[in-house]
Order: C-alpha cells, then sequence, then structure tokens
C-alpha cells in the first residue's frame, strides 16, 4: 500500500465501489416520507457538545473519503484490489440486508428482523466495511486510516441511537440488547 496515492479522476477509481451509499440514498428518498424521517438522530434529541462535534467530525469524514474515491485509482489486478472487493461486498450485501429491514418495518415499530437479528448498527457496520474496503482496493493508507476514523465517530453515533431507541422502545429495546450485538458476533 502506497502512503500517498496518485490522484486522478477517471472511471475505474474508488467511487465505483462508495458509490454504492448514493444508490442507496436515493432508494430511501423515494421511499415513505416516514421512513426518510426515521433515517437520522431527530434533532430534538439531548446530546451533549461532545456527541454534538463527533457526529458533525463523523459526516464531514464520511463527505470527504466520498469525494477523495473520486480521485483514488482503483488498483486492478493486484493482491490489493480483491481482497478490497471481497471487504466490499461483504459491506454491500450488509447494506442491502439493512436497508431492506430499514425499509420494510413500520415506522413505529423496532427494527429487529433480517441482518438486524445480528447487528444493532448493520448500517455503520456496512459503512466501515465498504469504505475499508474502498481503502485496501484503492492501496491508499490515507483512505483506509480514514476509514477508521469513521468507524470510531459512528460507534459513538451508535451510543446515541441506541439512547434514542432505550428512550422510545424501553424494556422491548433493553431485551433486543441483551440478545443482538452492536456489531456482530463477539464484537459488542
Amino acid at each position: 500500500m502506497a502512503i500517498l496515492s496518485t490522484l486522478k479522476i477517471g472511471i475505474w477509481n474508488g467511487w465505483l465501489f462508495m458509490g454504492v451509499f448514493i444508490l442507496q440514498m436515493l432508494v430511501i428518498m423515494f421511499a415513505d416520507k416516514k421512513v426518510q424521517k426515521r433515517t437520522h438522530i431527530p434533532p430534538e434529541t439531548r446530546r451533549n457538545q461532545f456527541e454534538r462535534s463527533v457526529s458533525v467530525i463523523a459526516n464531514i469524514l464520511w463527505f470527504f473519503a466520498l469525494i477523495y474515491s473520486v480521485f483514488l485509482p482503483l488498483q486492478l489486478n493486484t493482491i490489493w484490489f480483491y481482497i478490497g472487493l471481497v471487504v466490499v461486498v461483504i459491506g454491500v450485501i450488509i447494506l442491502a440486508a439493512a436497508t431492506m429491514s430499514f425499509m420494510t418495518t413500520p415506522v413505529n415499530e423496532l427494527i429487529t428482523k433480517g441482518i438486524y437479528q445480528f447487528s444493532r448498527h448493520p448500517m455503520y457496520l456496512s459503512t466501515f466495511f465498504i469504505c475499508l474496503g474502498t481503502g485496501i482496493a484503492t492501496a491508499s493508507w490515507i483512505f483506509t486510516l480514514l476509514s477508521l476514523l469513521i468507524a470510531f465517530c459512528f460507534r459513538w453515533e451508535a451510543h446515541i441511537e441506541e439512547r434514542i431507541c432505550f428512550e422510545q422502545y424501553g424494556n422491548d429495546y433493553r431485551e433486543y440488547m441483551d440478545k443482538v450485538p452492536r456489531w456482530f458476533g463477539f464484537f459488542r
């Protein structure tokens, strides 16, 4: 992996992998307005200054990664590309499954079906896999580090979401938390 990758706009760049997020946003955008509203943490949610800052930083980093991916060539026909491709595909599968469960669960119900049976935050998990895979497939240490920073920030976002869900669903959410890990397997 190169510390500084050659930057150039091209068809075979990291945006091919990162573009899945745009597709997912478009799918949700054309969904029911109630589903769209559920996609974000409500503005009236109590957050301390640290939580607000982490949220802003997470979104800035994610947006920067999306833009940066336009300039990072995929390292086609290298081991880095194939490893990254596998990681991205895992992320895309998780994202598609999470989006389907998200959109098919009634808005006022706790989402516990599909991939949500295995992870309380599959969308954040998929974002990590897709970003990390893109960093690997482009052989960019900078993008890979950016992926880790995004994951760290989204970890805090997950805590906020859990607090909201606990306030909204009470003991049902506590039981769900006891059964389903935050990320997957033993990564609680």
